[in-house]
């Protein structure tokens, strides 16, 4: 039984998502001269398609990894600093002379990437000095998270109404600026992290049962973490650095997932990163569609989740009231 619920979600959500992609990568060939069609379908259509997809199941899988490694239900990628490290080189490039350089375009991603992978390297280092358990991570995380936050604010004090506007709009998260090549280097990099994730699942499952039960198993949990932390940094590290700083994408749809298939992270990752491609793809056809200005994807991401996460929370508090009656 449980089984045939698995299929019949998965079965539409990729009919879904096929859907989407469709209409959005089609949207100009009858909106447009053939010409111009072209242009945009290559240079716009296809790399926001892609972008989507990317970034989508990125944060999500990993924030459902992040959830299961660190026992705490409200983890995402932002908790353990990793998203404020990419922002805060973000900041410092966009509000530094380097910004009127014409391959900027370029050198973002790159920045990005170093302050995510800067920041996760931070944190491993902190929560070693604490044994590195799942508390000491998520606290070296919030702090590091502080701590970028409050640089980044003090960059806003001296940035330019041009710059103001730029980073503003970065923090919030665009699927506008990037190009297939950027693209196809994410792809290459992400593939063999998604490799490796998928032969950390049943150890990830073995965590359930708590670190001693799991080591008895035959997990090595130190080793388990370590390996699942430093592939979720470079997923969300490549998020962060094409799309910007998307926020509630990683808090939300695990727990949609959840609700809809159990706990078993062989079935839950992979349609948490199906899910959150599909919110995202749902995004740019919005903005493609609407006929008004781009909106920044985490304005919509979070007046869409915020409501839904708080009825998610309250239909499972009464759920548990009616099952201790």
């Amino acid at each position: 039984m449980s089984h045939v619920q698995y299929k019949f979600p998965q079965t539409y959500l990729v009919l879904l998502c096929c859907s989407l992609v469709l209409i959005n990568l089609l949207h100009p060939v009858w909106s447009f001269e053939p010409a111009i069609a072209w242009q945009v379908f290559w240079h716009l259509q296809v790399p926001q398609v892609l972008t989507a997809l990317i970034v989508g199941s990125a944060l999500s899988a990993s924030a459902a990894i992040l959830q299961v490694l660190l026992r705490n239900p409200l983890a995402d990628p932002g908790m353990i600093g990793i998203s404020s490290g990419a922002s805060l080189m973000a900041a410092v490039l966009l509000l530094s002379s380097l910004s009127q350089w014409s391959y900027v375009t370029y050198l973002l991603p790159f920045a990005c990437f170093t302050g995510a992978l800067g920041s996760t390297w931070l944190m491993f280092h902190l929560a070693r000095k604490l044994a590195f358990t799942p508390v000491a991570v998520i606290l070296a995380g919030i702090a590091l998270s502080t701590i970028s936050s409050a640089i980044v604010a003090w960059l806003y004090l001296y940035a330019s109404p041009n710059q103001l506007r730029d980073l503003t709009f970065w923090l919030m998260g665009s699927l506008q600026h990037t190009d297939i090549w950027l693209l196809l280097v994410a792809g290459v990099i992400l593939v063999p992290c998604a490799l490796v994730l998928r032969g950390l699942l049943p150890q990830l499952n073995r965590l359930y049962l708590g670190p001693q039960q799991a080591s008895l198993l035959g997990v090595n949990v130190r080793q388990t973490t370590q390996v699942a932390l430093l592939v979720c940094a470079v997923m969300v590290g490549l998020s962060v650095a094409i799309a910007g700083a998307i926020a509630f994408i990683g808090l939300l749809v695990p727990h949609i997932v959840r609700q809809l298939i159990g706990h078993d992270n062989r079935k839950v990752v992979p349609v948490a990163a199906l899910v959150g491609g599909i919110l995202l793809l749902c995004i740019v056809t919005f903005n493609t569609f609407s006929g008004a200005i781009a909106l920044p994807v985490s304005l919509l991401t979070a007046t869409i989740g915020g409501p839904f996460f708080i009825y998610i929370l309250f239909h499972r508090q009464h759920h548990l009231a009616g099952v201790r009656q």
